[in-house]
């Protein structure tokens, strides 16, 4: 079915992106797809459409495995925007089979349980020590004082990249991110362009001093593969290490950010949580699902699929409402109730299928270790003033959390 003119879902209108929920519910009343002009997408709202479609190999996150840009019935991307698409064309959340398959092969290996196990006491202590210092303050920005460094020094630590280049990472990944959205301005692209070509240059430098002098760190390790199936190009290397670092601490500083914020506006779910910390598991579960860092997912079709009796033929380009799927009521019983015991919660936060995050269970601990630290150390942790909501739809965030420590 087509979007009509009065659709509700609108990514450019402010108080659709400060609250899309209501949308979202008008969006599933409407039907299982929704063709949506303005972004030449159809829009996928239900919660089983897009756990199945996430599985599905007839789409994909890039179709040049299969066809050229005009087979597939598709302009090739601005000319301007090249140092852009080398970049994340490279990296595997945008292959697809086999080059996917041996990138996420080889990176796995930084990712295992028994990995993420070792770096609990870091995280852990990081977390600490991060909580301490906005303590001292008597609160500050919890975004940039708690949420952004943790899991940027994490990431960083793991890929090996020096402590004092490490302030350079979030003004890049924020300009490469932008491209994310839908419909991204001139000035967006341009932004993200120069970032990739100075992130790339970074990254190229120290790859290089990483063949002279290995350390025990991931950027190394990629080098060392010596399987020749498994071995990298460095451009492979460069838009690895560049994911891992966006996608390694982007959705964790928004769940942060927004979870805090989903607390201090419903105090009685809040004081429960002080209450009794056993429920800090199904507590990240549920904020990562009440509002959604990642609201939408885009694939191409590959080949001819139906929903619902409408054909979406190759060459379209679906888009998996993320945030919609999580507040689904055949899935989730009053999904716009905050419930921080919620135990049935197939949230798709982490997508599914062969792109499931990677860097989950990492994300878990991260997010662990700060509610935690938080909760042990600032229990009277409260808002200084009403946040503002970042203009971004995909990526879903606040530009800051003012916070107060009585």
């Amino acid at each position: 079915m087509s979007g009509p003119a009065d659709l509700a879902f609108d990514p450019w209108d402010p108080a659709f992106v400060a609250d899309p929920y209501p949308a979202y519910a008008e969006l599933r009343a409407r039907g299982r797809v929704v063709r949506y002009e303005p972004t030449d997408q159809w829009l996928v709202p239900h919660h089983a459409d897009v756990s199945a479609l996430l599985r599905d190999r007839r789409l994909g996150r890039t179709y040049q495995h299969r066809f050229s840009h005009e087979e597939f019935g598709r302009s090739a991307p601005p000319a301007a925007h090249e140092p852009f698409r080398t970049l994340n064309d490279h990296g595997m959340l945008d292959l697809e089979p086999p080059d996917h398959t041996r990138i996420r092969r080889l990176v796995s290996k930084a990712f295992t349980p028994r990995t993420v196990e070792r770096l609990k006491p870091y995280v852990h202590g990081l977390a600490d020590e991060l909580v301490a210092g906005l303590v001292r303050d008597g609160g500050g920005d919890l975004l940039t004082d708690v949420a952004e460094p943790l899991p940027v020094a994490v990431i960083a630590e793991m890929l090996g990249i020096p402590e004092a280049d490490r302030g350079q990472l979030r003004p890049w990944s924020a300009a490469i991110c932008g491209m994310y959205e839908l419909n991204p301005s001139e000035d967006a692209a341009a932004r993200a362009v120069r970032a990739s070509v100075e992130f790339s240059e970074y990254l190229r430098e120290l790859i290089a001093e990483r063949r002279m002098r290995p350390g025990d760190d991931l950027i190394s390790g990629l080098i060392a593969a010596h399987d020749e199936d498994d071995r990298l190009t460095e451009q492979e290397m460069i838009s690895t290490a560049v994911l891992l670092l966006n996608a390694g601490h982007e959705a964790t500083v928004n769940a942060t950010v927004n979870g805090w914020w989903a607390l201090f506006r419903n105090p009685a779910q809040l004081a429960a949580l002080r209450a009794d910390h056993s429920l800090i598991p199904t507590a990240i579960e549920e904020l990562m699902r009440y509002d959604t860092p990642l609201q939408l997912f885009e694939r191409w079709v590959l080949d001819d699929i139906e929903i619902d009796g409408t054909v979406i033929p190759r060459g379209a380009e679906i888009a998996m409402l993320f945030g919609s799927a999580n507040h689904d009521p055949a899935v989730f019983p009053d999904p716009t109730r905050l419930d921080l015991a919620r135990a049935d919660n197939p949230h798709i936060s982490f997508s599914a299928g062969i792109h499931y995050c990677i860097g989950a269970p990492l994300a878990r601990l991260e997010l662990t270790a700060s509610m935690t630290a938080l909760l042990n150390q600032a229990p009277t942790l409260t808002p200084a003033k009403s946040p503002t909501r970042k203009p971004n739809f995909v990526i879903r965030g606040l530009e800051g959390l003012s916070v107060e420590v009585r």
